[in-house]
């Protein structure tokens, strides 16, 4: 099931079906809308190819907050098939025939899943933190003095008139651009988990699979369970090559447009690395730089791995089934086993927009 914070995040984030998702959609389009303009109107502004550092962290942290928006909106979009993903976790979880070994392989999975979810958050949130810590200096010294600073004394570049950059409009910019920052990560980090979250699911499933198929026949040819109980396998594992073909039309197009935004976004954080180097503020821009590096990369592990993990769950249920004991039914009654192997031989994936499969050969 999902987990308690990945919940509070879907709902927060408009994702979640309830009765108050168009208010929180409501805000966050207004919300993000805001920072995009203002974000790549700055670097309209300020675009000059002599300042290359300035543009490439710009660049940099302008596309999360763009991929941002392409995830809400694309969960949006499909209200339908997150519904539907949603409403079938909960019927396997309200399934009466699972036994006490497939409830505990379940349970298992949930666990998990909930330690993985709050790992996840856990790290955008201290990327955030160490992100902005870098600030503090700056934000201690508007507070003591009339200064005037500029956007690149700001969490995040963005075109603003000239009074927001004077005290004390210049702590509530920073404040509003923390507090921004914090929910752009918590919905990053929720859809992660989430994804997490659903693919740990079919790997509960697929478990019960190989409980099920173990059990098919025993040692003792007297013993066979009828062909009903393998008609019942076969519609066990079409449910789960549905869930993840749910899984795979909700996640599709968000991974193509990861893979891309993620590859631009690591080429610009290695460059802002290597020049921080140069630079007599080399340790507090690395420290800036380091997290928000991790935090890149994880959202791309992340996906690969769950491509990874599916395609090598789907395909162990074809080993289970012919590692079974299938072979002492008559050849009449083992005809359906056959048909079932046969089928279960198809890898089940995620891929990036139908262009390539996610896996951790790709990651590397």
């Amino acid at each position: 099931s999902v987990s308690r914070p990945v919940e509070i995040g879907l709902r927060v984030t408009g994702i979640w079906p309830s009765s108050y998702e168009n208010v929180f959609r409501f805000v966050w389009i207004l919300a993000m809308c805001t920072a995009q303009v203002l974000q790549y109107w700055y670097m309209m502004n300020h675009f000059n190819l002599d300042d290359l550092t300035d543009l490439v962290e710009c660049v940099s942290t302008s596309l999360p907050y763009s991929l941002v928006c392409f995830k809400l909106i694309t969960f949006w979009t499909k209200r339908g098939i997150l519904k539907h993903i949603l409403l079938t976790m909960t019927a396997d979880w309200e399934n009466t025939s699972v036994t006490k070994h497939s409830l505990d392989a379940m349970i298992r999975k949930t666990q998990l899943s909930n330690w993985c979810s709050q790992l996840i958050l856990s790290v955008y949130a201290i990327a955030v933190f160490l992100y902005s810590s870098v600030y503090i200096n700056v934000f201690r010294k508007a507070g003591r003095d009339d200064v005037i600073v500029d956007s690149s004394q700001l969490l995040m570049r963005m075109e603003l008139p000239l009074a927001s950059y004077e005290r004390p409009a210049y702590q509530y910019v920073m404040i509003a651009q923390f507090v921004q920052l914090m929910f752009v990560a918590t919905a990053i980090g929720t859809i992660d988990a989430f994804m997490i979250t659903l693919i740990l699911h079919v790997g509960g499933q697929v478990e019960m699979m190989h409980q099920a198929l173990a059990a098919v026949c025993s040692k003792n040819k007297e013993q066979c369970l009828p062909k009903s109980t393998v008609k019942r396998l076969v519609n066990r594992h079409q449910k789960i090559l549905n869930f993840t073909k749910y899984i795979e039309n909700l996640f599709s197009y968000i991974a193509l447009m990861q893979i891309l935004c993620n590859t631009i976004s690591i080429c610009c954080i290695g460059f802002l690395m290597v020049v921080s180097f140069d630079t007599d503020q080399n340790l507090r821009n690395v420290i800036k730089i380091l997290f928000f590096y991790i935090a890149i990369v994880l959202e791309a592990f992340i996906f690969c791995f769950a491509g990874e993990y599916l395609s090598s769950k789907s395909t162990s249920i074809n080993s289970a089934a012919y590692n079974s004991l299938w072979y002492l039914w008559k050849p009449n009654e083992s005809r359906t086993m056959l048909l079932f192997m046969i089928r279960s031989q198809k890898r089940s994936t995620i891929t990036a927009g139908n262009v390539m499969e996610l896996s951790l050969e790709g990651f590397a």
